[in-house]
């Protein structure tokens, strides 16, 4: 026998009209009212804030017509504000650093801590102020509307960075002859997952569906629980890795979490207690059928707006990046032969001079001292011409960025013998040299060679 309330009859009957009417508001206890209260201006002022809740739904408006710095222009406009707390507040001096791609840095802490009091402060007047209402229905819905929309926009920014995999690239040629030990924990992770493009688009794939699911009435939350453990394996990863995204990520899993908590009765007699539950229903905004239904469409036409604006954003960088034709010289290059002002030089490790290797690479070039440093520099390749200029690389913050020239300190010309034979021919720090190379074989790395298999009757570790 199915039980039907009066409320939803009553409710029923006026939709056939083409309107929606709510039922009697229900008294919410007092902690309940208190931390809607919070919950509402602490995330309603984190999302306006924090500059790419906004910025993913500019589509190819924001990739076509918008400055690069229009990601990041809420927190420029609010760097003094921040930087006068941190002076002010906890002594210290704070400036937002735009070029490192950090989201964890001193002035975004301050940021917070600032929502912070905004939110307790507001919550307080609010309390005081509106203390006799029982309930936020028609709040609650749009605040939940809110969330929806803001969490999903960052499940397909990251998605999508995934599934085009351009957020954790191939491990570079440089990557493959740095020691293991030298690795930070975050360029573990980024070699680990890059290793496999399989898996990387994988996950996006997960973290986009969930953003699909999420925006649409009907499966939010299906999309809200999918998007909690998705984000909650990249908010673990950011922790123990030390990746510099741990407050948006921490916010993403709170997000999630605030859209659930309607549904935890429901949640929890489905999947704990073996209970019948009833539909999980969204709480709704609009009054009118018709234009719940109009709501309904734009969340719908939301998707494929924000997903190409975002396949031109990432399929621009892949070009530019992993997906870039390969240089000229492309490859490691060992040194077998190296002559200075007409003597050859032996390969001491204590020699500051020599080098071990050279290395062109889609990402820069470098080459490889004697004791292993690997010293990044900008070379300008004529293959028509035949010649070769290196020039020291001046440091750049982001290790995204493009290396910028600085004075030359080498001008070679080169001859191949063979096409994993190389002749340098030059000036090298104002002496003559003489350099040959030969071209390492990829496949002798075993990260470039191991493929996968079915049977492994003897895996390989090492």
């Amino acid at each position: 026998m199915s039980v039907v309330s009066t409320e939803s009859v009553q409710g029923d009957r006026v939709a056939e009209r083409g309107e929606f009417v709510d039922s009697a508001p229900t008294r919410w206890n007092p902690l309940t009212r208190i931390v809607f209260r919070f919950c509402f201006v602490y995330f309603s002022v984190f999302c306006v804030v924090f500059p790419q809740f906004l910025y993913v739904y500019l589509g190819i408006v924001g990739t076509k017509l918008l400055p690069d710095n229009a990601i990041s222009w809420t927190l420029e406009i609010l760097e003094p504000i921040f930087a006068w707390v941190g002076r002010h507040v906890f002594g210290v001096d704070a400036a937002l650093h735009l070029e490192t791609g950090s989201g964890d840095q001193t002035i975004i802490w301050i940021f917070l801590f600032c929502a912070l009091v905004i939110a307790t402060a507001v919550t307080l007047v609010w309390t005081v102020l509106d203390r006799r209402r029982p309930s936020y229905p028609r709040l609650h819905a749009w605040f939940l509307l809110f969330l929806r929309l803001a969490l999903g926009g960052q499940m397909f920014f990251y998605g999508m960075a995934k599934v085009i995999p351009t957020q954790m690239p191939e491990p570079s040629l440089m990557a493959l002859l740095t020691p293991y030990g030298h690795f930070t924990p975050m360029a573990v992770l980024w070699s680990q997952v890059g290793s496999s493009p399989v898996y990387q688009i994988l996950l996006g794939s997960a973290e986009v569906l969930g953003g699909v699911l999420v925006l649409l009435p009907r499966t939010a939350t299906l999309g809200a629980m999918l998007s909690l453990v998705s984000i909650a394996q990249v908010f673990v990863l950011n922790m123990t890795f030390d990746v510099p995204v741990k407050i948006l990520a921490g916010h993403l899993v709170l997000m999630s979490l605030v859209l659930l908590a309607p549904q935890a009765g429901r949640l929890a007699n489905m999947f704990v207690l073996q209970r019948p539950s009833a539909p999980a229903t969204q709480p709704e905004p609009f009054h009118s059928r018709r234009v719940r239904r109009v709501a309904v469409a734009v969340q719908f036409l939301l998707i494929p707006w924000v997903i190409v604006g975002l396949i031109q954003t990432d399929w621009q960088f892949w070009k530019e990046s992993g997906g870039a034709p390969k240089p000229p010289l492309y490859g490691i290059w060992t040194v077998s032969e190296f002559t200075e002002d007409g003597q050859p030089v032996p390969p001491l490790t204590t020699d500051t001079n020599r080098w071990q290797r050279l290395v062109f690479d889609v990402t820069g070039t470098a080459y490889q001292q004697m004791d292993g440093t690997l010293v990044p520099v900008v070379a300008a390749v004529d293959t028509s011409a035949g010649t070769l200029t290196l020039a020291d690389a001046k440091p750049t913050a982001h290790p995204l960025a493009v290396a910028q020239a600085a004075e030359p300190f080498g001008a070679f010309t080169f001859t191949q013998p063979a096409p994993d034979r190389l002749r340098l021919d030059g000036q090298l720090g104002g002496r003559p040299v003489t350099v040959t190379l030969e071209q390492t074989d990829l496949r002798s790395f075993p990260l470039r060679s191991t493929g996968f298999r079915w049977v492994s009757d003897e895996p390989r570790f090492g």
